[in-house]
C-alpha cells in the first residue's frame, strides 16, 4: 500500500514532464453503457499533471505477449492536477479498451506517452465557443469545459452533444449542473432513439443545420470545436459550410483517422536514387541501412528497434522522436506542431530519409 504523503502545496511539487511516464490507476467510474472513466496518479511522488485541456495520451496496455498502444483523450481538467483521467468507450471489436474494462483496477500501473495534441481552446482562444460532440467525442470538450469552469466560469460556451439515447449521454448530470450554475453555459442534447419508458424534452433525430441554429442562434459568431465519428463530423462541416461559416479560422476538429491516405512508398528509378541510406538509432546503438521508400518506423521494426507508435498515420504523435542529423520527408496529418518540427522532432511513422539520418531511438 502506498504510504500517506504529507500535505504539499503545488509549488512544492514537480510538474509532469518528459514523454514517458508510469501511471498508477486509483479509481474507475462507470459513466454510461460500455463507457468508463479511469483515473490515475503519477507513480513518482510529489508530481502534478501539466497538460492542455483537450490533449490526449497514449497508454501501453499489456494485452498479450507484446503490449499494444492505444490513444485516449484526457477527460479531466489540468486545474485539478493531482490525478489525470481518461474516459473510454468499449466497442464490439475493441481490444485495448475491453482489456481495460476487464483487467484494469486500482493499484495497477501502466506506461503513458504524452501529453500530445493541438485540439485545445488554449491554442485557439476566442470570446465565445461552440463545442459539438457525439459519443465518446465528448471527452476533449469535457476537459475544456471543466477547465474553463474552474478558471473563468463566466466564459460564453454553447455545448451540443449527440447520443443514441438519453442513457447514452456521457457526463449528462455534470453538464446539466454546469448549465444551471455557469451563467453563460448553454447546453443542448440531441438523441436518435427513445425507449418506451423514457421521458425526453430535448431534440430527436440527427444533427443538421436547422438543429444547430435552433440550439445556438449565434453560432456564426463562435469558434467551433467538433469531435465524434467521421460521418458525424462531415455532417457538422457541411451544415456550417452551407451557412457560410468561417471554417478556415473558426472550425477545429479532432480525429484519430487520417484525412488523406498515407503516402505511397516511392522507390528510386536510378542507381543514385535507389542507394541505401544509413539510419543511426542513437539510443539503441544500431546503425542500419534503410530500404528505399521505407519509413523510419518500418526500418526500426525490421532491425528490432522499438519506437512506440499507435495510429501510424501521422495523427496521434506517439512516435515523435528527435532527428539529430540528416533530412527526412515527413508527410504527417497534424500529429506534430510547427514549433516541434523547428526543434528537430519528426514522426517516425510518416518520415522517410532523404539523407543519412540519426534519430533518438
Amino acid at each position: 500500500m502506498r504510504k500517506a504523503q504529507p500535505f504539499r502545496h503545488i509549488d512544492e511539487m514537480v510538474p509532469w514532464n518528459g514523454r514517458e511516464h508510469m501511471l498508477e490507476c486509483v479509481a474507475w467510474t462507470p459513466e454510461a453503457p460500455d463507457v468508463m472513466t479511469f483515473s490515475f496518479r503519477a507513480e513518482e511522488e510529489n508530481i502534478w499533471f501539466r497538460y492542455l485541456p483537450g490533449q490526449y495520451i497514449t497508454l501501453e496496455l499489456p494485452v498479450g505477449p507484446e503490449p499494444i498502444l492505444r490513444t485516449y483523450t484526457i477527460s479531466s481538467s489540468p486545474t485539478r492536477p493531482f490525478t489525470i483521467a481518461v474516459t473510454v468507450k468499449a466497442q464490439k471489436d475493441s481490444i485495448g479498451t475491453r482489456w481495460m474494462f476487464e483487467n484494469l483496477h486500482p493499484g495497477m500501473k501502466l506506461k503513458a506517452i504524452g501529453p500530445l495534441g493541438d485540439f485545445s481552446y488554449v491554442r485557439h482562444p476566442a470570446e465565445k465557443y461552440l463545442f459539438i460532440s457525439a459519443g465518446s467525442g465528448i471527452t476533449p470538450m469535457m476537459s475544456m469545459t471543466r477547465d474553463l469552469g474552474d478558471r473563468n466560469p463566466d466564459t460564453d460556451i454553447a455545448f451540443i452533444h449527440c447520443a443514441r439515447s438519453p442513457s447514452d449521454i456521457i457526463f449528462r448530470w455534470e453538464l446539466e449542473y454546469k448549465a444551471r450554475y455557469m451563467p453563460f453555459f448553454n447546453l443542448g442534447f440531441i438523441v436518435t432513439e427513445l425507449e418506451r419508458t423514457q421521458l425526453w424534452s430535448g431534440l430527436r433525430g440527427f444533427i443538421d443545420r436547422a438543429k444547430i441554429a435552433l440550439l445556438v442562434p449565434d453560432f456564426l459568431e463562435r469558434r467551433v470545436f467538433c469531435c465524434g465519428p467521421d460521418p458525424f463530423m462531415a455532417t457538422v462541416r457541411d451544415s456550417l459550410e452551407s451557412s457560410n461559416f468561417d471554417m478556415a479560422n473558426n472550425y477545429f476538429q479532432e480525429t484519430f483517422k487520417p484525412e488523406a491516405p498515407p503516402p505511397t512508398v516511392v522507390v528510386g528509378e536510378s542507381p543514385d536514387e535507389d542507394k541505401r541510406l544509413v539510419i543511426e538509432f542513437a539510443d539503441s546503438g544500431k546503425r542500419v541501412e534503410a530500404e528505399p521508400g521505407f519509413t523510419i518506423l518500418q526500418t526500426a521494426r525490421k532491425h528490432g528497434v522499438r519506437i512506440p507508435a499507435a495510429c501510424e498515420s501521422g495523427i496521434c504523435g506517439t512516435c515523435r522522436t528527435m532527428c539529430k542529423s540528416g533530412k527526412v520527408d515527413m508527410q504527417h496529418n497534424g500529429g506534430i506542431l510547427d514549433d516541434e518540427i523547428e526543434e528537430g522532432y519528426i514522426l517516425a511513422c510518416c518520415s522517410r530519409p532523404l539523407t543519412d539520418v540519426e534519430v533518438e531511438a
